[in-house]
């Protein structure tokens, strides 16, 4: 079998605090004289969510920061990851780590250099959350676009869609998508197909975080496959989270088979687990995909990435290599 760590890929779908690692959080838990919150064991979304804030709250220093964001761009290279393109929402760290701007180049001026260590790629896609005012998701759009060619290059939306319809954050991604900004809202996990044609219809959806649950719906798998709208799918997650039963019956095969585009990812590592690398793998032995599919899927998450166009081409040139090579 080809080596999936040799595959070039983006990371299209990562939370940076959720991609921290263990060993991490448990040293800033040390630090701070305080036990390490749990992160494995949740019983819904909503405690999910809590045990995620519960990691971020040991995200205290400046530093501390910094480290994580290295530490998500490493373990992306580690994966054959050749562009990350990690969420994160910079108004958690005011005012304790500055004013927004400053929150933000810190982010970014260390992603970039340390993807430029590692000679891979990163943009940082600004995250609106659904259960805070919609003004404050106007506030977090005006402050990316400002930041659009400079590292920002895509805008979200997260936390539970089945409380928080997305209508009211239409204004928030119609000014992050005129300042360029790719347009990627999480929507197709918690509610079925409608929740899907909201994202397209109302946030101009270029990308969908999950999207699983389109498959439910041929008319809008039809329509996907149609104008190559990638789902950016999280397996391991979606079962984690009783999206799906089991891993075997996840919908991600069904999906490329109908022709819908799709790239793989983690989704939040330090709480469901496995990494890039091990979806992959578990893309291959658990659901089947055979090399020439995971290659598609590769491709998928550098063409639907916000990458320079001109990095896109070399990067899905090697694709196409990594498949022509024996096996």
């Amino acid at each position: 079998m080809r080596d999936l760590a040799a595959l070039p890929k983006g990371h299209l779908h990562i939370h940076l605090e959720g991609a921290m690692r263990p060993a991490t959080l448990a040293e800033f838990a040390s630090e701070a004289g305080e036990p390490a919150p749990p992160t494995r064991g949740f019983t819904s979304f909503p405690h999910f969510v809590e045990m995620y804030d519960g990691a971020v709250a040991f995200i205290r220093t400046r530093e501390q920061l910094a480290r994580v964001v290295r530490e998500v761009v490493e373990d992306a290279a580690l994966s054959g990851a050749v562009w990350i393109e990690a969420q994160a929402n910079p108004m958690f760290y005011v005012p304790r780590f500055g004013t927004p701007e400053e929150v933000l180049t810190l982010v970014l001026e260390t992603g970039r250099a340390e993807a430029a260590r590692l000679g891979i790629g990163f943009g940082l896609m600004a995250v609106a959350i659904r259960n805070l005012p919609p003004a404050e998701a106007e506030s977090l759009a005006h402050l990316a676009a400002g930041f659009a060619g400079r590292g920002v290059v895509s805008f979200g939306l997260a936390a539970d869609e089945a409380l928080w319809p997305p209508a009211p954050f239409e204004k928030a991604f119609a000014i992050a998508r005129e300042a360029g900004l790719k347009s990627a809202p999480h929507a197709g996990e918690l509610l079925g197909p409608d929740s899907v044609r909201d994202a397209l219809d109302l946030l101009g959806a270029q990308r969908v975080q999950h999207g699983v649950r389109a498959v439910e719906d041929p008319e809008l798998i039809a329509r996907l496959a149609a104008e190559g709208i990638v789902l950016d799918v999280c397996p391991t997650s979606n079962v984690e989270l009783r999206v799906v039963p089991e891993i075997g019956r996840h919908p991600l095969p069904a999906l490329l088979e109908a022709g819908v585009r799709c790239s793989i990812n983690g989704d939040d590592p330090l709480l469901f687990g496995p990494g890039l690398l091990e979806e992959y793998q578990t893309a291959r032995t658990a659901l089947g995909l055979a090399d020439e599919q995971l290659a598609d899927v590769a491709r998928a998450s550098l063409e639907g990435s916000a990458a320079p166009a001109a990095f896109v081409a070399e990067q899905v040139a090697r694709v196409d290599a990594w498949l022509a090579a024996p096996a």
